[in-house]
């Protein structure tokens, strides 16, 4: 059983949604927590070897120019898949940062073997009178001081990682008795709507 204040949570800046669809990470930005604090950080353009749309530019404020002296994607997920090692995972909307991570460490030929967890479906439990569980939203809803960056990989999974632990806070106090693994947290992302009291009292029993 891990400690769920104990993991890596990352988010990817793309060239768009699918990687089936020839998409590529153009940025990944990374904090590793430890027992609760932030550890250490990770941060880099990468080269996807063609031109990104004018679109992708404005929305993450990342223009060609900036990619063309980037390392490329290979040479930065080698170090990314250094850094995160075994470690547990984390990421806002986890199935999109997980899609780009499995399909770049496939390029490289590196197994991925590692548990991921997705804040956003949580919060849909915990929170569940956000008005919406886009990450902006749950920032404004939680008071997470921020500097009204979105969209770049680093201010986001800085963003995602005190979302994450204002999670875990308040599970823990509303109810003191529960032991918050990273494993429970990943049940609870599973559960129906509504169900969190039912599933909370479930994991207290046993």
């Amino acid at each position: 059983m891990s400690h769920a204040d104990t993991v890596i949570v990352l988010d990817f800046e793309t060239t768009g949604l699918s990687p089936q669809q020839g998409d590529r990470a153009i940025e990944i930005g990374a904090v590793k927590l430890e027992n609760g604090i932030i550890t250490d950080r990770f941060q880099q353009l990468m080269n996807p070897g063609f031109r990104v749309t004018s679109f992708i530019e404005q929305y993450t404020g990342i223009s060609n120019e900036m990619l063309s002296q980037a390392p490329s994607c290979k040479t930065v997920m080698a170090d990314f898949s250094d850094f995160i090692g075994n470690s547990s995972l984390v990421a806002h909307n986890a199935s999109f940062d997980q899609r780009f991570l499995i399909a770049e460490l496939n390029r490289l030929h590196r197994p991925f073997n590692t548990s991921f967890a997705c804040s956003m479906l949580i919060a849909r439990r915990v929170f569940p009178e956000a008005a919406n569980h886009q990450l902006g939203t749950l920032v404004a809803h939680t008071n997470i001081e921020h500097d009204g960056v979105f969209h770049r990989a680093l201010a986001d999974a800085e963003m995602t990682a005190q979302l994450w632990l204002k999670l875990l806070q308040k599970l823990q106090q509303q109810w003191p008795a529960l032991t918050v693994s990273f494993e429970l947290m990943q049940q609870l992302q599973q559960q129906p709507k509504g169900a969190l009291d039912r599933f909370i009292k479930r994991q207290l029993a046993t």
